[in-house]
């Protein structure tokens, strides 16, 4: 294929000069999800590790987007928020999540598609809870309720919950044990969820007038030769790019997701993935657009 370049977005010039030298996360996630910090406490982190953009992602929801706004205008704070969702899909049995940015997030189509991922996640919940309810926790859907309080719920929550309480050492401890993805070791309370296809997921976040890029390639369990089938798929469905730089990333690594967009004619993302502080990943930490990659931005008008 014919590398990517800027006749493909005569608008590229303008908007990377509009982003240059500024600092850039399109990644992170609130407490409407199963982030830890709310959205007005997501964007003072950002403002005080010094972004300039930031968009908020949170898992099949866009319920924090507007309070994170009002915020930014009622503190008068410097900084772009791009409004985004991240959209959990099925493919050949693997969970590979995409992200929308630059979406109008109270668009028809993609508020339809939200309802049926809402009610996917509660269904998934609801199993789990009684499968967990068997495994000697009673309580543990109620809880997992109670903290993900307006927000989606997730599993993350049920890992949470049963760390609070004592049944494992940590988060890892409760997927490993109970709720990750069935293997050698049992996972006893794993539910295999229900969620959208990715040509679903793209066809929303386009109808919004978003662009659709893939989370975190590097980080599902594929063989070089299934992540390249699923790129394959990803761009056959019209996705426009792909998230090639994370905190924890290496050089080889982002060598590798640089390669296959310029092969595939993909964009460019970059992000934390933040959920909570940490001392591995955190707001906009570690996160350079690398040369020769046309970024997601060009697209924007």
């Amino acid at each position: 294929m014919a590398l990517l370049s800027t006749l493909d977005f005569p608008h590229k010039i303008v908007e990377t000069e509009g982003f240059a030298h500024k600092r850039i996360d399109l990644h992170s996630h609130t407490n409407c999800s199963d982030g830890t910090l709310s959205p007005q406490t997501l964007i003072d982190r950002a403002v005080n590790f010094q972004l300039d953009v930031l968009a908020i992602t949170d898992h099949d929801t866009v319920a924090g987007l507007d309070i994170a706004q009002k915020h930014i205008d009622e503190k008068n704070i410097s900084l772009t928020l791009i409004k985004g969702i991240e959209i959990s899909t099925a493919w050949q049995g693997f969970e590979i999540h995409i992200v929308g940015l630059n979406i109008e997030q109270n668009h028809p189509a993609l508020a339809k598609l939200i309802t049926q991922q809402q009610q996917a996640r509660e269904d998934r919940a609801t199993s789990m809870g009684e499968k967990l309810a068997k495994c000697g926790f009673p309580t543990i859907y109620e809880d997992a309720k109670e903290m993900a309080g307006e927000g989606s719920i997730t599993r993350a929550h049920f890992a949470k919950v049963l760390h609070q309480q004592g049944h494992v050492s940590t988060m890892q401890q409760a997927f490993d044990k109970y709720i990750g993805k069935k293997g050698s070791k049992g996972q006893r309370a794993y539910v295999k969820p229900n969620w959208c296809s990715i040509e679903q997921a793209i066809d929303a976040i386009h109808q919004a007038g978003g662009s659709a890029v893939m989370a975190h390639p590097i980080r599902y369990d594929l063989s070089s030769k299934w992540l390249r089938r699923l790129i394959v798929d990803f761009k056959e469905a019209s996705g426009d790019g792909l998230e090639v730089v994370l905190p924890q990333m290496n050089p080889e690594q982002r060598k590798k997701m640089l390669g296959y967009c310029q092969e595939y004619n993909l964009l460019a993302s970059m992000g934390s993935d933040f959920h909570y502080p940490n001392r591995w990943s955190d707001l906009g930490r570690n996160l350079t657009m690398p040369v020769g990659a046309i970024p997601v931005w060009a697209q924007w008008p």
